[in-house]
């Protein structure tokens, strides 16, 4: 069974969804010489798209499943979705998360189901949720509500793009899209190439969990050796059987964004647009700089959420200055006698170059003092200077390099 662009109005016309507005982004329009359009998921019922394919599953499930109840597996939002479909038809609903579900998510998923749902944590992945979310559905009978890999939640999805194409009068040459399981591309896919054949689509994976990548390169679904999981709503381990052939056929290209990327654009649809994206929400737009906009005059990037812990901003912040390369870390080797410190901050750092971690790593050796610091700059373009006034201080310095495991050790 295949999801058709029938379904997707079908579920359109039956939908808890609100009509969440397109709105144009001054800055990404400047940057990338395009109109750029953003398409605001952020601000639906739950803050994500995922209560369309939610409650257009469930709603649609014969009373003798109903009364049986509802069970999922979630990062996160698609929890949300199935919790106020859940209140809203009255149907129980057991909910199971990884533990890399930010706090905020959980509390909200209670909150929106209150006396219809339960919730329990297992594992850390997406994966391991679902295998308890499973294990669970066969125990007890109740429905296994999969955030993308059904018909139904496919066609929930794609009505965002079913929306879209009610908000534009002129279609978009490209719209990019977030890429998790693949349920939303695959969605918004079915239904665009029916009705804006010409527009190009773009999925946009976190570099760090490229499962529809991996897949497209094997040629079907294959389960991801390592997974990241800062993009926790796009943090999908095996992207699904339905999915797969529907983004292979319709959708023309899929790509891949660093996390710092990502944490940047975050940073800057919150200062700039006011808009609060969590890290999945954000990928649409990170991604532009990265794609062949050569005679693309109008874009729609799909926001897809907005469901960030506001705890996570420290780690945002950091991963950002970093990818910006206006943040560097270094081991440094102090003689331990007066006034080396002093000869670090007067002949190697400059103006511009401020010290903002200085740890010292092991505090026990009587000739030298090791020590961690790190060196934030006003512009990336003064580290040539700062390594050249190190090289030339006689301290043994090391670099830490962003990529090394010595990196995420220390930082």
């Amino acid at each position: 069974m295949s999801t058709t662009p029938d379904d997707v109005a079908r579920a359109a016309a039956a939908t808890i969804a609100v009509r969440t507005p397109v709105e144009r982004s001054t800055r990404l329009s400047e940057r990338h010489g395009a109109e750029v359009l953003l398409k605001r998921e952020d601000l639906q019922v739950g803050r994500s798209y995922k209560v369309r394919g939610a409650h257009h599953l469930i709603s649609g499930l014969p009373a003798d499943e109903l009364a049986r109840g509802v069970v999922c597996a979630s990062a996160g939002n698609h929890a949300q979705g199935v919790a106020i479909a859940c209140a809203r038809l009255g149907v129980r609903g057991h909910i199971v998360v990884p533990g890399t579900t930010p706090r905020q998510k959980r509390e909200r998923i209670v909150q929106l189901g209150g006396e219809h749902v339960t919730l329990s944590v297992v594992g850390r992945t997406y994966d391991d949720a679902g295998a308890a979310a499973w294990a669970e559905a066969e125990r007890t009978g109740a429905t296994y509500v999969h955030p993308f890999d059904d018909p139904r939640t496919i066609a929930g999805q794609g009505t965002v793009g079913h929306e879209l194409t009610h908000q534009l009068e002129v279609p978009p040459d490209l719209v990019v899209l977030p890429v998790g399981g693949g349920g939303l591309a695959a969605g918004v896919a079915t239904w665009l190439r029916a009705t804006w054949p010409g527009t190009r689509i773009v999925g946009v994976e976190p570099a760090g969990a490229a499962s529809m990548t991996a897949a497209l390169a094997a040629g079907g679904p294959v389960t991801l050796p390592r997974l990241d999981t800062f993009v926790d709503g796009a943090s999908v381990g095996r992207v699904g059987d339905h999915t797969f052939p529907v983004v292979r056929d319709l959708v023309d290209e899929v790509v891949t964004v660093e996390v710092g990327a990502i944490c940047s654009e975050m940073l800057a649809l919150y200062q700039v647009e006011g808009v609060i994206a969590e890290p999945a929400g954000a990928l649409a737009t990170a991604a532009l700089g990265t794609l062949d906009l050569t005679g693309v005059e109008r874009i729609c990037c799909v926001v897809s959420g907005g469901n960030n812990d506001v705890s996570r901003y420290a780690e945002v912040v950091e991963r950002s200055l970093v990818h910006e390369g206006l943040r560097h870390y270094f081991l440094v080797s102090f003689p331990q006698e007066p006034g080396a410190l002093r000869g670090f901050l007067d002949h190697v750092l400059a103006e511009g170059e401020d010290i903002v971690v200085f740890e010292y790593v092991k505090k026990s050796n009587r000739e030298t003092g090791p020590a961690l610091i790190g060196i934030d700059l006003d512009h990336r373009d003064r580290l040539p200077g700062l390594q050249a006034r190190m090289a030339a201080s006689g301290l043994t310095i090391e670099e830490i390099p962003a990529g090394s495991p010595l990196f995420t050790f220390v930082v």
